[in-house]
């Protein structure tokens, strides 16, 4: 008689099922209960006459459905997903069967027939869930949500620390599974910004500690099984593993009145076989200025050449200080930990008294790069323990301008300079700044694809959309318009641009009055704030529009919001629950459902920073 794994390897063998029908059918019976499992057990062997075959594929069926890991990502721009994959990767090569999925495409009634839950989740906007986990989220917090006592599950948490929920809907969902009565195999890991070294000793620890409990009864079955989609195109380049790219263009597109220093950026990809869609982003790893490194090491009173270890892909690397502050730590955006730290290592009363509470404390590191907050409070330092203080040089995201439909192996960008001053000296931004103005033409630049399937066009070209970005807002709609005319759609398309002046900061003027003649764009509005006496912004154009808002709503369209987070994007959001309760003959709660509905249909969509 045979065993199990032998009937299993029989199955495999004579190709009843292939890897991907295997998976296929792992997925169909995930939310299994014990005895629906039995049933469909006996109801494949009843199909084939109590082949030994059909058996064979009933207990591989049991099998995979006791002892499985369920990894979970909830991912506004692809960050958590990435995560969630190697830690699927890990869990397979360690013999364990797994269950990778979106948390949008996750039955949530089904947490009730797992044992074992990972979750990868990044935290959007004020502590909001992604666009994906909105409902997921909602159900694990409703009334709705099962008792999960037979569950053991681990949380890892993405966010940045400069936010004032900082990791909350990991928070969230670490909370509230463990309300519902399941059991942590591990703490919550709340990741900042910098995260790949935490999130990698997670995944190992979480990895090694399930190992054993579930692969006792797998016979070393372990494929991961996963919903159509969820992959993206295979890359050999990817964050850790950047792909060293020439500048082409680094162009001012600002008047030279303009207040603001806007670059429209081209960059090859070559043959490096990097793809994207309109509605992704480019990372874009960068060195920071060897003037601000030298002004840094003169305030700590170093002379660069002090050697230092940190930790790169878990190896400890010896750099010295200077090499280290231009090439590894980030020196122009000031982590929250750092002023505290440098506080406490200062002892500044001055610098103590700025800093009263949270508020302040973001506010300040903020509006201060590393070394104002070091001169605010001179101090000598050991270069080792300035060193561990500092984060590690994260990539900046940029929207995509561009459609590789119509630019092949480029991609476009369109950057903002952070240009300001400090005590009288210039602070240029570390990605813009070596984008705008370090990086010459022709110059190298290491860049790689972040995906985001939460900011895409409609699947249809006959559906109209409404596209909302202001100032370089204003970038992945250059990309929708060329996606649309690439695929010749037939649907409308609304834009509504805003900035400070009409003959400085219109961006891309020519290319939108084009697309206007050619009848490709349907329809645009414009506010520009400073040319007149009282601020007209985008939203002052919507509510204007509010009928025909509404009415491209009503009829199917989508709506897409790219730009400023903290008051845009809230202020455009306000208008359209005006617009809606206003047009609908709505109530307020009605009119935030009503948007609600969209967002969960893919049809109401943000990229905001």
């Amino acid at each position: 008689m045979l065993s199990n794994q032998q009937n299993v390897n029989q199955v495999q063998g004579s190709s009843a099922l292939d890897a991907n029908q295997l998976a296929q059918l792992q997925q169909l019976t995930q939310g299994y209960s014990p005895l629906q499992l039995a049933w469909a057990s006996g109801y494949l062997a009843a199909k084939s006459e109590l082949s030994p075959v059909a058996n064979a594929v009933a207990t591989a069926t049991q099998v995979a459905a006791s002892a499985t890991l369920t990894i979970l990502f909830a991912s506004q721009t692809g960050n958590a997903k990435g995560v969630a994959s190697q830690v699927a990767e890990s869990a397979k090569a360690a013999g364990i069967s797994v269950n990778l999925k979106n948390v949008a495409d996750y039955k949530a009634k089904s947490l009730k027939s797992e044992t074992h839950l990972l979750i990868v989740a990044s935290t959007n906007g004020e502590g909001e869930p992604p666009d994906d986990a909105i409902e997921f989220h909602e159900f694990l917090n409703s009334k709705k949500a099962p008792k999960l006592a037979n569950l053991k599950y681990s949380v890892l948490a993405l966010g940045d620390s400069s936010y004032e929920f900082f990791c909350q809907t990991g928070k969230d969902f670490d909370l509230r599974l463990a309300e519902l009565g399941a059991t942590r195999v591990a703490e919550r890991v709340d990741c900042d910004v910098d995260y790949d070294e935490e999130a990698q000793s997670w995944n190992t620890s979480i990895v090694e500690s399930l190992k054993d409990e579930l692969t006792a009864d797998a016979g070393g079955l372990a494929p991961v099984v996963q919903l159509p989609g969820t992959a993206s195109a295979i890359s050999a380049f990817n964050k850790q593993n950047p792909y060293e790219a020439e500048l082409l263009v680094s162009q001012k597109i600002t008047g030279r009145d303009s207040a603001k220093d806007v670059r429209h950026v081209e960059i090859d990809l070559g043959e490096s076989g990097l793809t994207y869609q309109a509605g992704d982003a480019l990372g874009v790893y960068f060195n920071n200025d060897d003037a601000l490194v030298s002004e840094l090491l003169a305030a700590v009173s170093l002379s660069g050449d002090e050697t230092i270890t940190l930790k790169k892909s878990g190896e400890e690397v010896t750099f010295s200080i200077k090499q280290a502050l231009a090439e590894e730590l980030e020196i122009t955006q000031t982590p929250l930990s750092f002023v505290e730290f440098w506080i406490q290592h200062s002892g500044s009363e001055t610098l103590a008294s700025e800093i009263t509470d949270k508020d302040s404390l973001r506010e300040y590191a903020a509006n201060h790069q590393v070394v104002d907050v070091i001169n605010a409070a001179p101090s000598a330092i050991d270069a080792q323990l300035l060193a561990d203080n500092l984060r590690k040089i994260t990539p900046r995201l940029y929207s995509i301008a561009s459609s590789q439909a119509e630019v092949e192996e480029e991609v476009h960008l369109t950057v903002g300079v952070v240009n300001y001053k400090s005590n009288e000296k210039v602070r240029l931004g570390g990605a813009s700044g070596f984008l705008g103005q370090r990086l010459e033409e022709g110059g190298k630049v290491r860049v790689f694809v972040e995906h985001n399937d939460n900011f895409r066009l409609p699947e249809n070209p006959d559906t109209p959309v409404i596209m909302i970005g202001p100032g370089t807002g204003v970038a992945p709609f250059r990309a929708f318009m060329q996606q649309r005319e690439a695929l010749d759609a037939t649907g409308d398309n609304w834009m509504f641009f805003g900035d400070q002046t009409f003959t400085q900061d219109f961006l891309y003027q020519v290319e939108w009055q084009n697309y206007l003649k050619s009848g490709l764009l349907t329809k645009m509005d414009v506010a520009f704030s400073r040319d007149q006496a009282e601020k007209v912004y985008v939203q002052h154009r919507l509510q204007e529009n509010a009928a025909e808002v509404f009415a491209w709503l009503e009829r199917g369209a989508h709506l897409y919001i790219c730009g400023d987070m903290s008051r845009m994007a809230k202020d455009v959001e306000t208008a359209l629950l005006e617009i809606i309760a206003e047009q609908g003959g709505k109530s307020l709660e009605q009119s935030e459902q009503y948007l609600k509905d969209l967002r969960n249909a893919k049809r109401y969509q943000k990229d905001v920073y």
